[in-house]
C-alpha cells in the first residue's frame, strides 16, 4: 500500500488530486500479466485511486498471494515500481500558503517515469 505523503520540501501538502489516462487500465492489466509470468503467484489485485486523496490515505494497493511469501513479496515490490514507471497516472499536489491559505498547486511527475507526464 502506498499513501499520499508530503515530499521533502518545506511546504505543507494538503491533498493530492490523481488523474489517469484512458490507457491506464490496460497498462494495469498488462502489469498484472507480467507479474503472473515472472512469479508463481495465485492471485493479484491492483487498485489505484483517482480524484482527491488526502494526505495519509492510501492511493495505491497491491495485493499478491502465493504458496510461498518470497514470490508474493518480490512481485509486490516489482509491481509498485513498475506501476510508477509505466502507468499514466498523474498527481497534482495542493499546498497550504504561509498564512494557511491556498499556497498553490503543481502537477508532479514520478521520478521513476519523467516521460509519462508528457502524455497528459
Amino acid at each position: 500500500m502506498s499513501c499520499a505523503r508530503p515530499d521533502a520540501s518545506a511546504r505543507t501538502l494538503l491533498t493530492l488530486q490523481l488523474r489517469r489516462a484512458t490507457q491506464a487500465l490496460k497498462e494495469l492489466q498488462a502489469l498484472i500479466a507480467r507479474m503472473r509470468s515472472r512469479w508463481d503467484v495465485r492471485k493479484v489485485a491492483v487498485a489505484h485511486r483517482t480524484g482527491v486523496v488526502p494526505v495519509g490515505q492510501a492511493s495505491v494497493v497491491i495485493a499478491v498471494s502465493s504458496a510461498h511469501r518470497q514470490a508474493a513479496l518480490e512481485a509486490t515490490h516489482w509491481g509498485i515500481d513498475e506501476l510508477k514507471a509505466t502507468v499514466p497516472i498523474w498527481k497534482k499536489e495542493f499546498y497550504a500558503g504561509d498564512n494557511g491559505d491556498d499556497g498553490g498547486a503543481v502537477w508532479k511527475a514520478n521520478a521513476e517515469a519523467p516521460g509519462v507526464m508528457q502524455q497528459r
